[in-house]
């Protein structure tokens, strides 16, 4: 793999249908050596999982990391906290807006750039339930048009 590749590893759809995402960032993870070895086979769920802050860290929780066949007693509990590696600046920066109402931090995907293991987190606001079938109609009337476009070119 070269130095800017990046491998897909593990993506949160159900966070782009829940949340308006306003911001973006991309944080290292701080795993153990069989952790590692799983996310490098794919072993590895964001859906249920969430971000918060507490004494300036950012810790990710229920990040599933399945544990590492060959792992035997080196293997860590799968859904442990795992701390999130960002620059003071960002951190400060993020905690500035989740004091604000509605704003909280949501996993996006995780992903290896390179010979890292990087999680891209959301700085993300609630949708209401409006807001989701909207989305939905949208998406119908995309594929719906799609479909036509298919039918006339044939």
């Amino acid at each position: 793999m070269g130095k800017n590749s990046i491998k897909l590893i593990a993506n949160n759809k159900k966070a782009y249908h829940d949340y308006f995402i306003e911001d973006t960032y991309e944080a290292g993870i701080a795993l153990h050596g069989t952790e590692v070895k799983s996310v490098r086979m794919g072993k590895c769920s964001v859906k249920e999982s969430f971000i918060r802050i507490e004494n300036g860290e950012v810790i990710a929780y229920g990040l599933h990391i399945s544990p590492y066949e060959k792992g035997n007693i080196f293997n860590r509990d799968p859904m442990r906290p795992k701390k999130l590696l960002l620059h003071r600046y960002e951190i400060n920066k993020i905690s500035g807006k989740i004091a604000e109402k509605g704003y909280t931090l949501v996993p996006l995907k995780v992903y290896i750039k390179g010979d890292l293991i990087k999680v891209e987190i959301g700085l993300a606001r609630g949708k209401k339930l409006y807001d989701k079938r909207q989305d939905i109609a949208k998406k119908d009337q995309r594929r719906e048009a799609e479909r036509d476009y298919k039918m006339s070119v044939r």
